[in-house]
């Protein structure tokens, strides 16, 4: 992998790493009605999930480009975080792990100018229909310009600046749909606006180094902005200009940002849209708008789509990997010694199922390890299943999962349920005059801790025989 120089500065270098380690495929005249968004199904849907760069769009100048799936595939996330891309899930998790405890907030670094600004319109000039925006799924109820986006907001009380990766759709030329899930830490802020009976100020950018997207989508620390975040990936602090409406830091080298505001009295219809469930289980809803004060964008500007779908999907593919690595980080955090693993399966979307591997110490660890992971702040929103399995089984192995939980639990005994957890509108089970709590299910598929050394020894061949055996007869077995 390092036989070119893989640190990248913005999205337009990170396309380019991506095209020299044979990760993306560019594709000219595709439709931004419908056909964008089922090749970009079909990308996450196959074995190798490239990138894929859309330019020469229908109805579009050619140089507006749509970029999708860009941290679809292990090689890609390994770019995006300077890891190596050979290692097996646990051992990428633990190697991010490893690296992101030593890495050092750094906060952004104020300009005045940067390649954002070479297209600068307010007022009447404004059109954000301008761009190729994909109707990304055929029953949404609209175009969505924010799937890989990041909405930029500013604590009223505290004063630090959340990046938060949260949905927009366009509504006209100068109003876009503003949906945030309950809890997240742009809608608390978001609140704490509207409550005072005061606009909120918002930044969008809609096109960026893929950073930004990874970080804004993930549980970073309350408090924590996510630009000191970046800064940290990048190693160096990463370059902002104070927007002239809101007074927001901007990305300097972004694609396309607007700067607006949101009122509490205002509201529009938004929705539906297919989301990393794989349904459209939010229906449509009035929820607030942003009305577009600012627009920037670059010369042939670059959408940075990333539309949640039916798993798998670029969401479910970096998030398994980020994801564990915090529940984990969390889980030791909290006290929970010997936890060996954690995969967040993306069939669950990487919340839905969560799989924890335990070197059990003491009566009650293994349900106590499933609580934890099932309410810590990368675990809590939107769970549903938590399976606790002993150190012999790879969490990210599907297969000895299930056999471990089919041998070793019993459902009478070894089923807890946790009732009204954090939810949200996007949950499917849940009809729509209950959203907002579900259930969780705590499945202890560990050996019985009161007899674990007298319960039945596995039929396999030790680790060290097989290897042995291995390699005298690995080239008459398998050539």
């Amino acid at each position: 992998m390092k036989e070119v120089e893989m640190a990248f500065t913005d999205l337009r270098d990170f396309i380019e790493k991506a095209k020299a380690i044979g990760e993306l495929r560019v594709v000219e005249g595709a439709d931004w009605n419908l056909e964008i968004g089922v090749l970009t199904e079909l990308a996450c849907h196959h074995e190798s999930r490239p990138a894929i760069l859309f330019d020469k769009i229908k109805g579009y100048p050619e140089g507006y480009q749509v970029l999708a799936n860009s941290l679809g595939s292990l090689k890609r996330t390994a770019l995006t975080l300077d890891l190596p891309d050979n290692l097996g899930a646990m051992d990428f998790i633990r190697a991010w792990r490893e690296k992101s405890k030593s890495l050092k907030m750094i906060p952004p670094r104020v300009v005045k100018t940067g390649p954002l600004m070479e297209n600068v319109y307010s007022g009447k000039e404004i059109n954000m229909l301008k761009f190729p925006t994909p109707l990304w799924h055929e029953h949404d109820g609209g175009r969505y310009l924010g799937t890989g986006s990041i909405d930029i907001t500013r604590d009223p009380d505290e004063g630090w600046v959340n990046l938060g990766t949260y949905r927009v759709m366009i509504h006209n030329e100068d109003t876009l749909g503003f949906y945030i899930s309950p809890g997240k830490h742009g809608r608390i802020q978001r609140e704490k606006y509207f409550n005072r009976n005061e606009s909120c100020k918002v930044a969008v950018s809609f096109g960026h180094d893929p950073r930004y997207f990874l970080a804004g989508s993930i549980e970073l620390d309350y408090g924590l902005s996510e630009y000191d975040f970046i800064g940290a990936l990048k190693g160096s602090p990463v370059d902002v200009i104070d927007g002239d409406y809101s007074g927001l830091p901007i990305p300097a080298d972004a694609e396309i940002v607007i700067e607006g505001e949101a009122l509490a009295s205002e509201l529009m219809a938004e929705g539906p849209f297919g989301e990393w469930t794989g349904y459209y289980a939010s229906s449509t809803r009035p929820e607030p708008i942003i009305k577009v004060k600012r627009l920037y964008h670059r010369n042939n500007p670059i959408i940075l789509g990333s539309p949640p779908m039916r798993p798998p999907s670029e969401l479910t593919a970096y998030r398994s990997y980020m994801r564990s690595a915090l529940i984990w980080e969390e889980m030791e955090r909290a006290g929970i010694p010997d936890v060996k693993g954690v995969w967040c399966h993306e069939a669950g979307g990487t919340r839905l199922l969560v799989i924890v591997s335990i070197l059990q110490r003491y009566p009650g660890h293994a349900k106590q390890a499933g609580v934890v992971a099932s309410q810590c702040h990368a675990g809590a929103y939107l769970g549903r299943y938590v399976i606790v399995v002993d150190e012999d089984i790879d969490p990210s192995n599907t297969y000895d999962v299930l056999w471990a939980m089919s041998t070793r639990s019993d459902p009478e005994k070894d089923i807890d349920i946790l009732r009204r957890c954090w939810s949200g509108p996007l949950d499917p089970i849940i009809p729509k005059a209950l959203k907002g709590f579900n259930s969780r299910a705590i499945i202890d598929a560990t050996r019985p801790f009161e007899w674990k050394d007298e319960f039945p020894r596995v039929a396999e061949s030790s680790p060290e025989l097989r290897e042995k055996v291995r390699k005298k007869w690995e080239k008459v077995l398998f050539g």
